[in-house]
């Protein structure tokens, strides 16, 4: 029996860690009896509450010292974001209008209801939702509209002006500004800030204060993606250019797959299909000096169909961004339907869960750091003749050198008209030498080849701290390769 209990210990103490569940734990929040808890928006108050919205027209208040529910306003039309403005007003953003909502008389239920804009068309179709707001250093609020969908039709009673030419396609956009993110300055102005989205039901800023979208797979889109937004930009599903001011009286899909690739500006982060979201979301950038542990500064992605998040790191290459995604608490007690993520004051990250007639779940979770630090890949970046790869912390020499750990392969996904798209001339890409250095923290390696287009798909292998108690958290590292280092002389891809 001692020795049994002696073997079973020195496994123990020398068993590396498997996952994150060694660092973080995943608390789901009650809710109240009768509530269909379809999250569509949540956020803190500057008093310390969550207010969140849901599908049926709820907005809700949450006390996470008292652990109480309150209604703060009722009747919203399918109210997929909210935003605080003070203790007692908040903005909401519902099917039909960008909404204030306040609490006048102080009795903490709302009693106003102000229409903040609705200069945006609506045709009646089901898939015309509406996400956002978010604010930033200036004061501009930011909001995107999804296109309609052809599996049903709209309504004879519309608003905004109609073009038959934006009726054409699997998504479309027959009224103003589907398929647009929306820029509404402090004095009220609303601008159509950049085109080309199909389901841009993620949008948010990153650590450094860049606009961001992500969209879903589907016509025009390969896979599912993460763009930088900017002004006057057009980002690849072609139904919303017949709002584009200057654009020809023409239906946008009478140009080819060329002609539109010619003209799009391309994802930061391409997230490879179903290994790595399905249906990616809402977007928030770590903030919180480290209350959340060793990911300071990085981007984390809901992801609706699978029980995971996204974790992004971005890389800059000759000024231009892309980066590389990571699983997040995958498979470890999230459920699905991450459709909206808020960082508490304490650090903690709060996940609201919406399954919205689709694959998904309903609920609040909430994933709270602990302690430690796990061995995970901290950044990716490319060099001239492949990538080096840091990690929390240093690596065990052996494990580190050996070219059995790093299995990469490229491919890409096409850009056409339509749904999706395989993964394109999917090849091995063998690594040719590993660099180790000094603080054994940072790999070096490099490729047989670098081609730009290409998604470079890292699988690592038994890789395990310098004292052997843990091992590499996540193993599937993807980097989105869209310019190569300008003193590279790797070979450049262009796609057929």
């Amino acid at each position: 029996m001692l020795l049994t209990l002696l073997v079973s210990t020195l496994l123990a103490v020398a068993a590396p860690a498997d996952t994150l569940t060694d660092y973080y734990t995943v608390e789901t929040i009650p809710t109240p009896e009768g509530l269909i808890v379809e999250t569509g928006g949540i956020a803190f108050m500057p008093d310390g509450r969550l207010v969140a919205c849901f599908h049926r027209g709820e907005v809700m208040m949450y006390n996470p010292k008292t652990r109480k529910w309150s209604l703060f306003a009722e009747g919203l039309h399918d109210p997929l974001g909210v935003l605080p403005v003070s203790n007692n007003e908040v903005l909401v953003i519902q099917r039909p209008e960008l909404t204030r909502i306040k609490d006048v008389n102080g009795d903490g239920v709302a009693d106003r209801y102000e229409t903040v804009t609705d200069q945006f068309g609506m045709s009646g179709n089901y898939h015309e939702f509406a996400f956002g707001p978010v604010k930033d250093a200036k004061g501009n609020l930011y909001f995107s509209l999804n296109t309609a969908s052809n599996g049903a039709g709209i309504r004879e009673e519309i608003r905004g002006q109609y073009d038959s030419l934006g009726r054409q396609g699997r998504m479309y956009a027959c009224v103003p500004y589907r398929g647009w993110v929306m820029q509404l300055s402090p004095d009220g102005k609303l601008t159509p800030w950049a085109s080309g989205f199909r389901s841009p039901n993620g949008i948010g800023f990153d650590a450094k204060g860049r606009l961001m979208v992500t969209d879903n797979q589907g016509d025009w889109l390969g896979t599912s993606k993460l763009y930088v937004v900017e002004k006057g930009k057009f980002y690849g599903h072609p139904a919303s250019l017949v709002w584009r001011e200057g654009f020809p009286d023409i239906d946008p899909l009478t140009l080819t797959p060329e002609q539109l690739d010619s003209m799009r500006t391309r994802e930061v982060v391409a997230f490879p299909h179903q290994r790595m979201a399905h249906s990616p979301t809402q977007m928030v950038a770590d903030l919180t000096g480290g209350k959340f542990g060793p990911y300071a500064g990085q981007l984390f992605v809901g992801e609706m169909d699978f029980p995971r998040l996204v974790r992004v790191m971005f890389d800059e290459v000759d000024g231009e961004l892309q980066g590389a995604c990571v699983p997040f608490m995958d498979k470890v007690g999230l459920r699905p339907g991450n459709n909206r993520l808020v960082f508490a004051p304490d650090g903690s990250l709060w996940v609201g869960q919406n399954d919205h007639g689709w694959v998904g779940a309903r609920g609040l979770q909430r994933i709270v750091y602990q302690q430690g630090i796990p061995l995970d890949v901290m950044a990716m970046h490319l060099t001239a003749t492949g990538f080096d790869l840091t990690f929390s912390q240093p690596l065990d020499e052996a494990a580190a050198r050996q070219l059995a750990n790093y299995a990469f392969r490229r491919f890409y996904y096409k850009y056409h008209r339509a749904y999706g798209s395989p993964e394109m001339d999917s090849q091995p890409v063998p690594v040719t030498e590993v660099k180790l250095s000094a603080d054994k923290r940072t790999v070096s390696l490099a490729l047989s080849e670098l081609k730009k287009g290409y998604v470079y798909e890292l699988t690592l292998g038994k890789l395990r701290s310098a004292d052997g108690k843990k091992k590499v958290a996540n193993q599937l590292v993807c980097y989105t390769l869209n310019r190569l280092k300008s003193s590279a002389t790797a070979t450049v891809h262009t796609k057929p």
